[in-house]
């Protein structure tokens, strides 16, 4: 597989989107009534998680 490099705006802006998607699933986990959520894993099973992890 090719490696693909990324500089500048475009650098950012594509890690400011990967943060926004993992803070999009942890956030609802969090407080009293935080839910749970499943994160899956390129290997091994999938993570139930409901402590903001």
């Amino acid at each position: 597989m090719a490696k693909d490099i990324k500089f500048n705006v475009e650098a950012r802006a594509q890690m400011k989107e990967g943060a926004d998607a993992l803070a999009n699933a942890v956030k609802v986990t969090l407080g009293p009534k935080g839910r749970n959520v499943v994160i899956d894993k390129k290997f091994g099973a999938p993570q139930v998680t409901k402590d903001g992890v």
